[in-house]
């Protein structure tokens, strides 16, 4: 009997191992992967963080620049032995831009940053290297909260404006919120660092010190209405400004007083007027009392937001402000642009008197998009009051530029 079994035995056990063996070769399901989609939503090079509704798009540049110092009247760039008269500069970019639409609205966080080496940085023997945040902000629906760029300005120049600038350019700390209307039309009431836009409270009579500002107590409050169409876009916008004394440190009892400014733009896509593309024509006009840093952030030295007299009377400085500029393409690769200004200055007192004049023409080659070659010539006209003891004069500067964004 058992030898009649055994053929039905044997056959049981090869059969289980060979059904054993054939299910351990069988493949194993791969885990589901998720593979990095395009997102069309906002345009171009935007892509889905894999397993989100997250729209991303990375991007940067790379600036190498070769910088030639004031060589204008003395003292300038080049009149001393220490002076660092040339310099190379080279910085990186890095931007993230991550966007979703939510059922509030569009959800943004923006971040950009940049790497900066200068040579003879303040050490002709050596270089100066450092790390800037200039955006980090947060945007949902009309809300932004984070570092962002000042409401207060409008139009930011065409030329490079690689050294010195006419107009009001700032990033600042904030918390503003934008309501839309359509048709382009919008108003804007923000909450800003009111430490960003700070020129120097200078004392005179029995009290000289170079800054005599307390601490922040109260923010810039700053409005704008601004409407975008196809023909261009215009803004009117004001602010206000705690101007605040240090009494504590400085003996000075002159109270603080409200700063303010107000100024208007407009940007016009003028077309053709010859050759090679649109041109661009820019004009904006502001005016400050006590708030001088909202006239242009391209200011000498010799600004102040008030001058504290005798150490008891508080006298803002007053500022007007005229600059513009134009874009106009030659060929398809090459441009010519022009950004000027004029400021004219009245301090707190006539020892701080002066006017400021900036003209910056420069020429940019793209031979393939994304890369920009750029040389530019900075002039700038400043005239002193005979109260200030100082003497007019003229600055000159020089850039050349390659430029890589992607």
């Amino acid at each position: 009997m058992f030898s009649n079994r055994l053929p039905v035995f044997l056959a049981a056990l090869f059969g289980g191992a060979m059904s054993s063996a054939q299910g351990a070769d069988l493949p194993i399901a791969p885990e589901p992967i998720d593979y990095v989609q395009v997102c069309n939503t906002y345009g171009l090079r935007y892509f889905y963080l894999p397993g989100t509704e997250i729209c991303l798009k990375i991007g940067g540049r790379v600036r190498a620049d070769f910088r030639v110092a004031n060589f204008g009247d003395s003292p300038n760039g080049w009149d001393a032995d220490t002076d660092a008269s040339t310099q190379f500069r080279a910085r990186g970019y890095l931007n993230l831009d991550a966007r979703t639409n939510t059922e509030f609205g569009l959800l943004r966080t923006y971040t950009s940053m940049w790497f900066t080496n200068t040579t003879g940085a303040g050490n002709p023997a050596g270089s100066d290297a450092r790390v800037t945040m200039e955006y980090a902000f947060i945007q949902f629906g009309g809300l932004t909260a984070g570092r962002a760029d000042s409401v207060f300005d409008f139009w930011e120049g065409y030329a490079l404006d690689m050294q010195i600038e006419t107009y009001s350019d700032e990033e600042v700390n904030l918390f503003s919120y934008t309501a839309d209307f359509g048709n382009g039309l919008s108003a804007t009431l923000s909450l800003e660092d009111g430490t960003q836009r700070r020129q120097p409270i200078a004392g005179v009579g029995s009290l000289v010190s170079a800054n005599l500002y307390g601490g922040h107590k109260w923010p810039d409050l700053v409005g704008a209405v601004a409407v975008d169409q196809a023909w261009g876009s215009a803004q009117v916008m004001g602010a206000l400004h705690h101007v605040y004394v240090n009494g504590s440190t400085t003996a000075a009892t002159a109270n603080g007083t409200l700063g303010w400014a107000i100024g208007a733009g407009v940007e016009i896509k003028a077309g053709r007027l010859f050759g090679g593309g649109g041109t661009m024509l820019a004009l904006q006009g502001s005016y400050t009392d006590g708030a001088s840093g909202f006239g242009t952030t391209g200011w000498n030295g010799r600004i102040t937001d008030a001058v504290v007299v005798n150490g008891s009377n508080l006298n803002t400085t007053k500022t007007w402000n005229v600059f513009g500029g134009i874009r106009q393409p030659l060929t398809e690769t090459v441009t010519v642009n022009l950004d000027a200004g004029y400021h004219n200055v009245e301090g707190g007192t006539s020892a701080f008197d002066f006017t400021q004049l900036d003209v910056t023409p420069n020429i940019t080659w793209q031979p393939v998009p994304g890369l920009l070659f750029g040389g530019e010539v900075q002039f700038r006209d400043l005239d002193f009051s005979g109260a200030s003891g100082l003497s007019d004069r003229n600055e000159i500067y020089g850039t050349f530029r390659i430029q890589r964004t992607f």
